[in-house]
């Protein structure tokens, strides 16, 4: 029997800022800094929609879904990275890897599924304008945001319940700061054909559908635009889609050339430098575009932070008094 080479492992090595260890101070005040902007951005994006009446419209019920499964998504990944880089430590657990791959799958689908849900919303909205109201009702938009984390816990599921049947090799080191499923399976000395063909089922129907189905609510989109006679017309359909545009460029962008750089170079250098800009830049950066494209949104921040500040001015001077 050859089953002395095959172990069911106990934990993984997470090599991705682990080499340089005398910039470690500074690539763990940049990520910290980071996360605390993605936290504190999106959770002001999601109080300002919750608490701000002019926002209950179904564009922004999606957005605050968004902004939740971005601190998520986030969260899955950064917290572990910056326990390792203060720790010096490159060790995940087993359990730990499978947790972090699942929770990772999930939010990544979620942010697809929300990101088709607001394009479909702002295909009605332009190409349908009076019909939008029936068909965008309250209990329709409940049911697409519901859906989608259905889709996106059953599909992470099935993916990561399968690693579960795989045996690993003595080396069990991940050129990666967070456990990418791609290059667990790489790790693996049992046969992953059946994983294999999972992953690329599961990317075909919670990626490739949904970014297809963006492309083609942007292509009705842009065919009704056209048809507009009025300058101010068109101006005022392609701001209200403009946000929302630019975070599927930068979501997608960034999320492609994480697959065409490992594709096209064998450094996990330059993987790991995309991986960032996937897991970490991206969800940073989709608040200050809604915020900053958005003049509904500024002004409910604007808000709301009128609202705060005067209170924890009340109660500073409550606790002098």
């Amino acid at each position: 029997m050859e089953s002395g080479n095959q172990t069911r492992a106990l934990e993984f090595l997470l090599l991705g800022f682990s080499a340089k260890s005398d910039i470690q101070f500074v690539l763990f005040g940049l990520f910290l800094s980071m996360y605390l902007v993605t936290v504190t951005g999106n959770l002001l994006i999601i109080l300002a929609i919750c608490s701000d009446s002019l926002l209950h419209t179904p564009m922004y019920f999606f957005l605050s879904n968004l902004s939740l499964a971005d601190i998520c998504f986030t969260s899955t990944t950064v917290p572990k990275m910056l326990w390792n880089i203060q720790t010096q430590s490159t060790i995940i657990t087993y359990e730990g890897c499978l947790s972090q791959i699942f929770f990772f799958i999930v939010f990544g689908c979620l942010d697809n599924l929300l990101l088709t849900a607001m394009a479909y919303d702002r295909f009605v909205a332009i190409c349908h304008p009076l019909h939008y109201s029936i068909i965008m009702n309250g209990q329709f938009c409940g049911l697409l945001a519901l859906g989608s984390w259905c889709l996106s816990i059953m599909g992470s599921l099935l993916e990561t319940l399968t690693l579960l049947r795989l045996s690993f090799c003595t080396n069990m080191e991940i050129p990666h700061f967070f456990c990418d499923l791609p290059e667990v399976l790489k790790l693996a000395c049992s046969d992953t054909f059946v994983n294999t063909m999972v992953v690329y089922s599961a990317t075909g129907l919670l990626a490739m559908i949904p970014f297809n189905g963006i492309l083609l609510s942007y292509f009705q989109i842009v065919s009704s635009i056209l048809k507009l006679s009025s300058a101010t017309g068109k101006y005022k359909a392609f701001s209200m889609c403009g946000s929302h545009l630019s975070v599927v460029f930068l979501f997608y962008g960034t999320g492609l050339g994480v697959y065409l750089s490992s594709a096209a170079t064998s450094s996990s250098r330059t993987s790991l430098v995309a991986s960032v800009m996937y897991t970490i830049v991206t969800p940073m950066l989709n608040p200050f575009i809604y915020s900053l494209r958005n003049r509904d949104m500024k002004g409910a921040l604007r808000r709301l932070l009128s609202r705060v500040v005067p209170l924890s001015s009340g109660v500073s001077g409550g606790v002098l008094w």
